[in-house]
């Protein structure tokens, strides 16, 4: 696996100051992607065990809400054997940060055997994420006003809850949640 970017004071792609891994390869190839670039395997780095001790460290300060996996495309075939073990160190390391991952998939695709973006360990993958943004980005229904995505027909899934209930849940913003009717 190869990446081409980590960001390690990230305040876009998530809630909190996180550390975002930008991987290489997607098949997806969505009109207007805004990291073409990224659509090729071998775009910018090796993926290797020096990288994941970088991505470790700066994971350690406790401003550090969480890590975000982006792309490219994390859940093609391919990435997601390459991230698997090094979410697997994160979430051992730091249990208490989130994990939040986009991917032009939609869930229901990635939990389906058969499509191309499930194999042997999506759902491994899927339970160590909190939060899933999901669907491609699609021109006609960009909206800049959206928290977290480009386009409406994207969605914010909580996806412990997701996992758990077996239906999509929608993630909400807890800096958002009603206070209730004062009396």
């Amino acid at each position: 696996m190869h990446y081409g970017e980590i960001k390690n004071y990230d305040i876009a792609n998530g809630i909190g100051v996180r550390v975002s891994l930008f991987v290489s390869g997607c098949t997806n190839h969505c009109e207007h992607c805004f990291q073409p670039e990224t659509w090729d395997f071998t775009h910018g780095e090796p993926f290797t065990e020096k990288t994941q001790e970088e991505l470790l460290q700066l994971m350690k300060p406790d401003y550090i809400h969480g890590f975000t996996l982006l792309g490219g495309e994390p859940f093609e075939p391919e990435n997601q054997r390459g991230i698997l073990p090094f979410l697997q160190k994160l979430k051992q390391e730091f249990p208490e940060k989130t994990v939040w991952a986009y991917t032009g998939f939609v869930l229901e695709d990635l939990m389906t055997e058969g499509t191309h973006p499930h194999c042997e360990i999506t759902e491994t993958i899927l339970s160590l994420i909190d939060v899933l943004i999901d669907g491609r980005f699609v021109e006609a229904k960009k909206d800049l006003s959206l928290q977290f995505r480009g386009s409406s027909n994207q969605r914010i899934i909580d996806l412990k809850k997701t996992l758990a209930e077996g239906r999509v849940i929608l993630w909400e913003d807890p800096s958002k949640a009603s206070e209730g009717t004062k009396i």
